[in-house]
């Protein structure tokens, strides 16, 4: 079998690192798969790049031209929606001719049209589309913000200037979408069960499969190691707790920075024993902004792309916080659950179903930075320390192992391509 894995980039962003972590775990089951991506990172063979940064560069500035038009000149929501009004062919390429399997991952900015999907379905092969945000579900957004209009029909969208009117953009574009799967047949997957609920209450995806399966991770990579020697190569310091913070763009109002810090706050204030031997180590890209910002004193990693210093970050901490007021299965609460990390975030999206509350970590109420504190104070004083590390590395370990992940993919796979060969 041979699969074609499809994903805007090849390294940046969690879907990108999901693909890649699916991609290596296919090949090691007897998959040949390979990776078509836009924004090519590294000279890996089984990586194709579509080989045009100037086309690519113009595909992305053409729809952020869009976009930025329908929102009147603001940046705000500037890349919370996507178009989808340019993109590449990819079906003239001979990787795509050479596939039994076409598997979409995250396709936006440029990558694939809505022209070129429609390309895609009607060349009659299988496709599988992951679902990294519910995009593939909805007309424009990339997460709903609580808004239900996908369940019948997106208009009057929130996004845009004034709310958007009763034939705004997000209403033209979702009924390109009703055509481009009109009389198709689509696997759907979703990276989570929440995800997958949200998926199955559209409208749009009415009549196609949507099933769950997590986002694999290499445990031969991510796994625990000394905490002393992984603090002395970071430069982080030995007689302190360390609490985490991982985000792509420290400054993405999405993953709660603001209420991590609200709840340092309250740590510092209302438990200042912990508060006076504990500090925060920021990883992602802006981390440099949070310093002087926060109670406790703030180590800014930057961003890292070298998993090797990943691993390292992950295992020089005692705790990792997400406080994501909208996210699917993160990729970081996984990472650090696999090197023996207990984690901390809201009930919220898929991250209910990767901590288990007061066993592996601590699942605080939604917005609720008091009880994310208590989170953090549960995990750092209160807890069989131990026990919990164990918990998390288990949890990883049998639930989202490249094989297990692998397996299910294969079956999806299996059931497309009958279903595209005798209907079944």
């Amino acid at each position: 079998m041979r699969v074609l894995i499809v994903n805007t980039s090849e390294r940046t962003g969690g879907a990108a690192v999901a693909a890649n972590r699916l991609m290596e775990a296919l090949n090691n089951n007897g998959v040949k798969a390979k990776m078509l991506v836009r924004d090519k990172q590294t000279d890996s063979l089984t990586v194709v790049g579509l080989g045009n940064g100037v086309m690519a560069q113009r595909h992305f500035l053409l729809e952020r031209l869009s976009i930025w038009r329908k929102l009147h000149f603001s940046k705000k929501h500037l890349f919370d929606i996507d178009l989808a009004n340019t993109g590449f062919d990819i079906t003239k390429m001979r990787e795509f001719k050479e596939a039994d399997v076409i598997h979409l991952h995250w396709i936006n900015q440029g990558m694939l049209s809505l022209r070129g999907i429609k390309k895609i379905l009607d060349s009659g092969k299988p496709v599988v589309w992951t679902m990294h945000d519910v995009w593939p579900a909805t007309a424009i957004c990339h997460y709903t913000k609580g808004c239900n209009a996908f369940k019948n029909v997106c208009r009057n969208c929130k996004m845009l200037p004034g709310g958007g009117s009763s034939h705004d953009v997000a209403w033209k574009v979702w009924n390109r979408k009703l055509q481009v799967l009109k009389d198709q047949h689509v696997s759907f997957v979703a990276c989570s069960r929440w995800l997958e609920a949200q998926a199955k209450q559209s409208s749009l995806l009415s009549g196609h499969s949507v099933t769950s399966i997590p986002n694999p991770i290499d445990t031969r990579v991510y796994k625990p190691c000394d905490k002393t020697e992984a603090r002395k190569r970071l430069g982080l310091p030995l007689d302190k707790r360390i609490i985490l913070f991982v985000s792509q763009r420290v400054t993405d109002e999405r993953k709660g920075m603001a209420f991590l810090s609200e709840a340092i706050d309250k740590l510092a204030c209302e438990k200042p024993e912990t508060g006076k031997n504990t500090v925060v180590a920021i990883l992602g890209g802006h981390a440099e902004e949070m310093e002087g910002k926060l109670a406790l004193p703030v180590f800014p990693l930057g961003y890292v792309n070298d998993d090797k210093k990943i691993v390292d970050v992950y295992n020089a901490v005692d705790v990792f916080v997400l406080p994501s007021l909208e996210d699917n299965l993160p990729n970081t609460i996984m990472e650090a659950m696999a090197c023996g990390v207990p984690c901390v975030g809201f009930k919220v999206g898929g991250i209910p179903e990767e901590i288990d509350h007061k066993k592996n970590g601590y699942v605080a109420e939604y917005r609720d930075s008091k009880d994310l504190m208590n989170g953090i104070e549960w995990v750092l004083q209160e807890a069989d320390y131990n026990a919990i590390c164990q918990a998390a590395f288990r949890k990883v370990a049998t639930t989202y192992s490249q094989n297990a992940v692998s397996l299910k993919y294969i079956e999806v796979y299996n059931h497309a391509m009958a279903y595209k060969h005798y209907g079944l």
